[in-house]
């Protein structure tokens, strides 16, 4: 019942599974915490620019690639806040840019009360998983509420399977791939690296 939305999706062979809310309000902290330490106003992160370093981290190089991007946020929300373009009905759901890794498409998926946003986000990466065309899985989950539950359906994926697991800070243990999310998220609000040395 939870996957009736994504179960009739044609899937790529790349899949990077989202949950918007949690994002969004890490960059609103980035945005927050480097305008007071650079000293100059950072604008909102560019999505396509994230996705493509998400994309980047989680192994896909350049070529003609498709990407499908799967948002998934409170049903009550109906923007991202921190992020350009942010609307999920008007300006991401169903849309698609092209870049140096190929194509990118979006889905923007609200989440219904019957289940919480970690377990859907769990059943999501599991459905993905689960596909044979699916090669690689990128997933940006808020680790501190579903961590365990992630790693627990991530035991058995297949060793074709590449899945690479965004965190703020390192996790122990699991069957995946790990990258910083801070790094990607910098990248898409133009924070420069020699802007932050001492």
């Amino acid at each position: 019942m939870k996957n009736e939305l994504l179960e009739n999706v044609r899937w790529s062979e790349n899949v990077i599974v989202v949950d918007a809310d949690y994002v969004d309000s890490v960059a609103f902290n980035l945005i927050v915490n480097f305008e007071r330490m650079i000293g100059r106003r950072i604008p909102p992160a560019d999505m396509a620019r994230w996705v493509e370093c998400v994309a980047l981290d989680g192994g896909l190089r350049q070529g003609d690639h498709e990407t499908q991007v799967v948002l998934l946020h409170d049903k009550g929300k109906r923007a991202m806040e921190n992020f350009t373009p942010a609307d999920y009905s008007t300006q991401l759901d169903g849309k698609a840019f092209k870049g140096n890794l190929g194509e990118f498409v979006f889905g923007a998926y609200p989440v219904e009360s019957l289940v919480s946003k970690e377990e859907f986000l769990v059943d999501v990466v599991s459905l993905v998983c689960n596909q044979k065309e699916v090669k690689r899985v990128m997933v940006v989950p808020d680790v501190d509420k579903c961590y365990d539950m992630l790693r627990h359906a991530l035991r058995h994926v297949d060793d074709d399977k590449r899945v690479t697991l965004f965190a703020m800070q390192p996790l122990t243990g699991g069957n995946f791939r790990q990258e910083i999310l801070g790094y990607s998220l910098m990248s898409a609000l133009g924070i420069k690296a020699d802007e932050i040395k001492e």
